[in-house]
């Protein structure tokens, strides 16, 4: 197996590779997805070096946490195994959330079951439920490690505030929202807090849902969930096409490929960041994992910075009654 650079999350002793494997489009998110196919590519990684492994049970309402539990089979002792619970079934609208604490319980229980294992790594709350105070939920999450079913607990998508609330209560290892060179202000306001309070930081969507690859260069290859983001539709694809050309320009000159780029543009900033951009795909995987041998100089992550500056990217990271769950 290989060996890659990881880094600590939180202060209670977990350590993760840099880059992890973001799981959704295991379950047909962005694309149809073949589940042997899928389960090779996990041990794909594991034999690359990464041990980072980011599902959750809204993926496929369960089916993701049965594809990688499969996967796992025989080398669970070699990966940090991360679920979440929280996001409910609301067909035709945006999903629900529920953070009650009998919810919780009975949340965890299942995810075990569909993953095969006896204890979740790190188990996060997905969406925060306005209606039940984070003190209750976390103190629901904190029996679960008293009991021995999860080792750390994570938030997902919580606000500044929220961060702070649930800390006081247990533990917290990791926070986790979206970042990219794309979407910014909330995560690094957000990263202030982690910051202080010394929770690790965790990157989901890093690549800017594939804009930032260079792969999406025209509105017409827009599909498929993309296709219901902001910053896909029409109104907006050129605007952010103009952004991401100047991070393959930049990508170019560096002699990397726009996505390794951005990786390393989000990993310099800060030992405590991790990301985990996902994929179906043995070379993107290989690709990703080329940003941890790209080196930035300060002048360098300055610069890129400075080509897609906070806000200026066109259009909200989710639909608007996705936007209502996030920051909260």
């Amino acid at each position: 197996m290989t060996v890659i650079e990881q880094r600590a999350l939180g202060k209670g002793g977990l350590k993760v590779s840099a880059i992890g494997l973001g799981c959704m489009s295991l379950s047909g998110v962005y694309g149809e997805a073949d589940d042997a196919a899928s389960e090779r590519l996990v041990r794909d990684a594991i034999a690359l070096g990464v041990n980072h492994f980011d599902s959750s049970d809204m993926y496929g309402w369960g089916h993701n946490e049965q594809v990688l539990g499969r996967a796992l089979k025989g080398v669970r002792d070699q990966v940090v195994l991360v679920t979440k619970f929280g996001q409910t079934q609301n067909p035709g609208g945006p999903n629900g959330v529920n953070g009650r604490p009998d919810y919780v319980q009975a949340a965890c229980e299942a995810s075990l079951l569909r993953l095969g294992v006896d204890v979740i790594d790190v188990y996060y709350q997905h969406r925060v439920d306005p209606a039940v105070p984070i003190e209750d939920t976390v103190g629901a999450m904190a029996r679960l490690v008293q009991q021995g079913k999860v080792r750390f607990l994570g938030l997902s998508e919580a606000s500044p505030a929220t961060i702070r609330r649930a800390a006081a209560v247990a533990p917290i290892a990791c926070v986790q929202t979206e970042y990219s060179l794309l979407y910014r202000q909330e995560a690094e306001e957000t990263l202030r807090t982690t910051r202080e309070l010394g929770i690790g930081y965790v990157a989901y969507s890093p690549l800017g849902r594939g804009f930032l690859t260079g792969a999406i260069r025209e509105f017409a290859q827009v599909d498929g969930r993309r296709a219901a983001h902001p910053r896909f539709q029409e109104a907006n694809f050129a605007h952010n096409r103009v952004l991401a050309a100047k991070v393959e320009a930049l990508a170019n000159a560096k002699g990397c490929t726009p996505a390794q780029l951005v990786l390393a543009w989000l990993l310099a900033q800060g030992e405590d960041v991790v990301a985990i951009p996902g994929t179906r795909y043995l070379p993107r995987l290989q690709e990703n994992l080329g940003a941890l041998a790209v080196r930035l100089t300060a002048e360098e992550v300055a610069q890129v910075s400075a080509a897609v500056p906070p806000g200026s990217a066109a259009g909200t990271r989710y639909p608007p009654g996705g936007m209502k769950a996030v920051f909260v």
